[in-house]
């Protein structure tokens, strides 16, 4: 589908406004839906319209009148920290689950054609790797839970409206724009800021837990590529690098002492099986950790 008009939920956050910036320079009208409240204003293009709301407190009326003549919604808009979710599950339902629902169902009042719902790799929790979209899911977390549920709420859309829905679960994300505060970060902003201070590199358990490492850019690629095919239907794919590092070797990446300090409950290993991807949409990764990193602590 040709996309003239799209919606980016969360388009002030880290990815959601890397995405915003490549359909702007694909010639697209990007409306962006964002709270502010972990997404940041100077992250949102100017060529895009920021329409600061919270979607578990909007009316419907509202969000349909924002989404007027859109081709596609891109919702990425979530609460995603896992602690904060364990206190205070009620909050992540409402925010996750129920901003979800009512984007569909603006959807289809308003008859878009396509919903592409950032998931997340935590719905397999504890499992085996490489991990395919056949792996059994088995969160561990109300935010892994919430996100499982809105993978359900599209399938059932598709099925009883014919919306066409397609479930994007990301393995472990980087980039420039990471946040280095609030409760789901990656080791490289920590590594970073305690390099810059002649620190050393703080590490959780022994550091030989690995993680897929995938980069933003591959991500928003992911996103494009789901809206040049229809009928996905509630389709999910995973969307990682197919290959992992231990918390050691990026902590080598960044040079420096290491310092082992917390024993926290955590899987030990994440690896993105990408088939189906790579098959049904055309998707391959393009970039590695490895050569970013040196880039990124001069950023």
């Amino acid at each position: 589908m040709k996309i003239k008009k799209a919606v980016v939920t969360g388009g002030a956050g880290f990815i959601g406004s890397y995405l915003v910036d490549k359909l702007i320079s694909l010639g697209v009208e990007v409306v962006v839906l964002d709270n502010l409240s972990t997404g940041k204003r100077q992250n949102v293009n100017p060529k895009a319209i920021l329409v600061i709301c919270n979607l578990s407190h909007a009316k419907i009326d509202f969000l349909c009148e924002q989404t007027e003549d859109v081709d596609v919604v891109f919702h990425l808009a979530a609460k995603t920290a896992v602690q904060e979710s364990i206190e205070n599950p009620e909050m992540y339902n409402e925010i996750n689950v129920g901003g979800t629902l009512k984007m569909l169902e603006v959807c289809r009042i308003n008859n878009i054609s396509k919903f592409v719902l950032s998931s997340t790799s935590a719905i397999y929790g504890d499992t085996t790797t490489p991990t395919s979209e056949n792996n059994l899911t088995n969160p561990i977390s109300p935010y892994a839970t919430t996100k499982l549920i809105s993978e359900e709420y599209c399938k059932l859309y598709s099925k009883i409206y014919d919306l066409d829905t397609v479930c994007l679960r990301y393995f472990n994300v980087y980039g420039n724009r990471m946040n280095n505060e609030g409760g789901y970060k990656l080791v490289m902003p920590i590594f970073k800021e305690q390099l810059l201070n002649n620190e050393s590199l703080t590490i959780n358990n022994d550091g030989e837990q690995r993680r897929d490492f995938i980069h933003v850019d591959d991500i928003v690629n992911a996103n494009i590529l789901t809206t040049t095919k229809n009928g996905l239907n509630g389709e999910v794919f995973n969307i990682g690098s197919g290959k992992n590092y231990s918390v050691n070797e990026i902590a080598d990446m960044f040079g420096g002492n290491k310092q082992y300090g917390n024993k926290v409950i955590e899987p030990k290993e994440t690896l993105a099986d990408t088939t189906k991807i790579e098959l049904d949409l055309g998707w391959r990764t393009t970039k590695d950790i490895s050569d970013w990193i040196g880039d990124y602590i001069n950023y």
